[in-house]
């Protein structure tokens, strides 16, 4: 006669640390500048097919340079993201000037933001007033900046109320519209605060998908300043601690820790807020690319079975 077994299956193993960071580098995208950008030779050999590539555009650069750093790309297959930051653009015809020219070399994806120039040069000064301006009715994809750790130009007076109204403006926004939307972030070095945020942000009604910013490897000293000069904050004392250290202080800055803490919170949270990971190459774009091969997989997707 059989006899039958009442046990429970055994639960599924948890994902290891390896895993988890594997599953949550998938997707990844980085960012670039014209002139860093003609350091590479060619990007099909450090990143993975079809990865989205920023274009960071800086007062000064440009927009020939630009378009053209964004042909170049497009061409070896990846899909590029150029900023259009507010501030530096004239008016409205230049405005779409720049759409038109982007989307003559198959470009349908920009990042919107206000832009670090303190004062504007024309008629915007928010990204919320570009988005408005009707401009990017035919871009399929269209991110904004999020502050994980404020930011002082929007909200002076060190609190986020100003930021968390414009977050749900654009999720308004996201929402009456066809475009797919994410809020790609400010880099950060610590994961707590960034893991409040996010949670904090879906409590605000914030819909919005997180890209969180991550600085790649890079010197101590490079990231310090780099992080100053962008206004992170709070976070910033992680590198200070470290670079008390004299042990580490000539060691190069990896965002190991940091990436497996935020993995392991989505691997026990699956509907936390972050989506993906954008990396700052602030070490360089050939550095970055191989932190993320070796943790990640040449293929960008996970490397072995969970």
């Amino acid at each position: 006669m059989a006899l039958f077994s009442f046990r429970k299956p055994a639960a599924p193993a948890p994902m290891d640390r390896a895993c988890q960071v594997e599953s949550f580098l998938r997707g990844f995208s980085i960012e670039v500048m014209p002139r860093t950008a003609e350091k590479v030779a060619d990007f099909r050999a450090i990143l993975p097919e079809g990865t989205r590539v920023y274009i960071a555009h800086i007062d000064g650069t440009p927009i020939e340079e630009m378009v053209a750093t964004a042909k170049r790309i497009g061409d070896e297959g990846f899909a590029v993201m150029p900023h259009f930051p507010a501030r530096i653009i004239k008016d409205k015809a230049t405005l779409l000037d720049w759409v038109a020219r982007y989307r003559d070399v198959g470009v349908r994806q920009g990042l919107i933001l206000a832009g670090g120039v303190a004062a504007p040069v024309g008629d915007f000064s928010t990204s919320m007033q570009l988005l408005d301006s009707g401009a990017f009715g035919d871009f399929d994809r269209l991110h904004v900046a999020g502050h994980p750790e404020g930011n002082k130009d929007i909200d002076p007076d060190g609190s986020d109320r100003m930021v968390m109204e414009a977050a749900r403006w654009k999720t308004a926004f996201a929402e009456r519209t066809d475009a797919k939307m994410a809020m790609a972030t400010q880099f950060c070095f610590e994961a707590q605060p960034v893991i409040d945020w996010v949670t904090r942000l879906q409590a605000e009604g914030v819909a919005l998908p997180v890209h969180i910013g991550v600085a790649g490897p890079a010197k101590l000293q490079t990231l310090i300043k780099f992080a100053i000069a962008c206004g992170v904050g709070p976070s910033l004392k992680v590198l200070q601690k470290r670079a008390l250290d004299v042990t580490k202080l000539l060691l190069p800055y990896e965002p190991t820790d940091f990436i497996a803490e935020l993995a392991a919170h989505k691997a026990a949270n699956p509907g936390f807020g972050i989506e993906q990971v954008h990396f700052f190459p602030l070490g360089g774009i050939k550095t970055n690319a191989e932190w993320v091969t070796a943790n990640g997989g040449a293929s960008g997707k996970p490397a072995r079975a969970a």
